[in-house]
């Protein structure tokens, strides 16, 4: 029987359709800004994000500021996303606890995590940990039900199965429930490497001294909205990048999984 799935177009194909889509961002942007539909005061104009965000790049001002996020954004992500997993894993296998937690789990999740910034400075302080604090309370959250989802997923007759054989529960965690749960835990990873950014900016923005947040907080301070598109740009750029080596941590520990048709896959 013939398949009637549409193949995509291959990589090279893609990438240069994505790129095409930036460029015509740009291009309109800068066309709005230079007819004045759009006020270069409020809006900027694309030459000048640029042109202020390599300046700030050459002359290393930035790095400081990128280091500190950063690395505020990669102790949120490791922190929530580890113990997401775990607290996922137990609950998933703890039919009790989940029933006990489930109210204050969505409680919780149903805070709005800006109120909760000024109380982690107070108890915190203004240094990273208050920044890290906030980025994992968004992580954990979406790891957690993503594992939590992920291993009740596994099929009974799976299980059952697997117990025929003579599996114990070390085995059935290795060979059965972590493969289920590891399509759910890199799903949520992409969000969470966002968030575990937007955290750290968020709290920088409301209360720091460093930090890309910082900057961006200072640049609206005096109107600077070149500075603040441009502090936007870098995040936007480098939540890419670790976006982009998430797809291939992911792409090397589920190799066994189908392959989308980019161009060529069968």
């Amino acid at each position: 029987m013939r398949s009637h799935a549409k193949r995509l177009p291959s990589r090279p194909v893609i990438l240069l359709l994505q790129l095409c889509v930036l460029v015509a961002f740009f291009g309109l942007w800068h066309v709005l800004t230079e007819t004045k539909i759009l006020s270069p005061f409020f809006f900027g104009t694309p030459g000048a994000v640029l042109a202020r965000t390599w300046s700030d790049f050459a002359s290393g001002v930035i790095w400081y500021h990128l280091g500190i996020t950063l690395l505020e954004t990669a102790l949120a992500f490791v922190i929530g996303t580890v113990a997401g997993i775990a607290f996922g894993f137990w609950f998933a296998r703890a039919p009790l606890i989940s029933v006990v937690f489930d109210p204050y789990i969505k409680a919780v999740n149903a805070l709005p995590r800006v109120v909760l910034a000024p109380i982690f400075a107070l108890w915190l302080g203004l240094g990273i940990w208050s920044k890290v604090a906030l980025g994992v309370t968004l992580v954990f959250f979406i790891v957690f039900f993503n594992v939590y989802q992920g291993v009740k997923e596994v099929s009974p007759v799976v299980l059952a199965n697997a117990r025929m054989l003579g599996a114990n529960s070390r085995h059935l965690f290795r060979h059965v429930y972590l493969p289920s749960a590891l399509s759910w835990v890199f799903s949520s990873l992409h969000t969470a490497v966002g968030f575990a950014m937007v955290g750290a900016v968020v709290g920088e923005y409301l209360g720091s001294a460093a930090g890309l947040g910082y900057r961006i907080h200072q640049a609206e301070g005096v109107f600077d909205t070149v500075g603040v598109f441009s502090g936007m740009l870098v995040l936007t750029v480098f939540v890419v990048l670790i976006d982009s080596a998430v797809t291939v941590i992911e792409k090397r520990l589920l190799h066994w999984r189908p392959q989308d048709n980019h161009g060529g896959q069968h």
